[in-house]
């Protein structure tokens, strides 16, 4: 079986029931209420592309400036989701916060978007069980604590769920759905459909591992990349334009498995008998980050970090990564994705 491509099935949820309907997994209700707990990073765009899939959304931060930025933030989302032609005619309502228990009122989804700190979240999710319904499903958007770690303490712990969004939450699709050791299969299976129904890609990590999927496949690139340019094989602007115009190009479109199977798994086993033992395998952080870092450098947030910028510099970057990320997934709208059981 293969997925359709998105505008495909955009046109199949318009129908009567649709290829992908918003059906309740039998137990939990349609989700037509969701939460977002969080206004920094990520919780502005996964607000609008919520709102978008025809959600009403209450979002709320701890923080009154980020709800006041929140605004903007969400408009902004706006217009990348135009700019990649989600129609808004379904379109739901969004209302920004500071009342914690407000925006949770009856709502069949809670996304955490906090901070990565086990002991805010674990205090975010207990304080959200006694504020929710006992039907509704609490998430964490989490870049890779364990959700049996969040589920400790738990009344409820079958209802916690890892929801994980890539970063730019608006304009990547993926989701990654990760089961705690409690997690009910009912609840994964009904976020599953509900991602569906948004017009969204989810993909189950069936182990409850740190880091899911994504992000130890990122963090292995970024290690290997790293020492390279520590190591002083190659200068970090030379090597980005390798990742991003050589693997970069070929990984958007063929998976690594699929990569694997294009390229004869006899090249692989050939090339990985002498290679892998060569590759970076250090189980710390470079110097070169710790020496940054240590000297207040923290990249695009401070002006430098592998490289210097302006506050121009910024603005420009932002923007035309934007525009170039928009104009990719145009493109790979049309990719066929394949299921889990191809």
């Amino acid at each position: 079986k293969r997925f359709p491509p998105v505008p495909l099935i955009k046109r199949l949820l318009r129908r009567d029931g649709g290829f992908f309907s918003r059906q309740s997994v039998k137990g939990i209700k349609t989700m037509t209420r969701v939460s977002v707990v969080g206004l920094g990073t990520m919780g502005p765009g996964i607000a609008a592309t919520l709102a978008r899939g025809g959600m009403s959304v209450s979002a709320y931060d701890i923080d009154p400036a980020a709800v006041d930025r929140g605004s903007d933030s969400v408009e902004i989302a706006n217009k990348v989701l135009d700019a990649l032609g989600k129609a808004d005619d379904s379109q739901g309502d969004i209302e920004l916060t500071s009342d914690l228990a407000a925006c949770v009122a009856d709502s069949d989804l809670v996304i955490e978007t906090i901070p990565e700190d086990i002991n805010l979240k674990l205090n975010l999710f207990r304080q959200l069980e006694s504020l929710v319904s006992k039907e509704c499903v609490l998430a964490s958007d989490s870049s890779g604590i364990p959700v049996s770690k969040l589920q400790e303490g738990s009344v409820n712990p079958e209802r916690f769920v890892g929801m994980h969004w890539s970063n730019p939450p608006h304009i990547i699709p993926m989701i990654e759905v990760i089961a705690g050791s409690q997690t009910s299969k009912k609840v994964v299976d009904w976020l599953v459909a509900s991602i569906r129904g948004l017009d969204l890609i989810p993909v189950v990590v069936k182990k409850d591992i740190p880091g899911f999927v994504e992000n130890r496949v990122l963090y292995a690139l970024l290690r290997e990349c790293i020492d390279l340019v520590e190591q002083e094989v190659i200068d970090p602007v030379d090597l980005d334009t390798c990742v991003s115009w050589g693997i970069g190009y070929k990984l958007a479109v063929i998976g690594p498995m699929a990569l694997l199977d294009m390229a004869g798994l006899d090249i692989y086993q050939a090339v990985g008998s002498y290679l892998n033992q060569e590759l970076c395998g250090r189980t710390d952080v470079s110097d070169l980050i710790k020496k940054a870092t240590g000297s207040g450098n923290l990249g695009m947030k401070t002006g430098q970090g592998i490289f210097k910028y302006s506050a121009e510099d910024i603005g420009k970057l932002r923007k035309q990564r934007g525009e170039s990320l928009v104009a990719v997934r145009k493109a790979l709208d049309s990719v066929v994705v394949p299921s889990s059981n191809d």
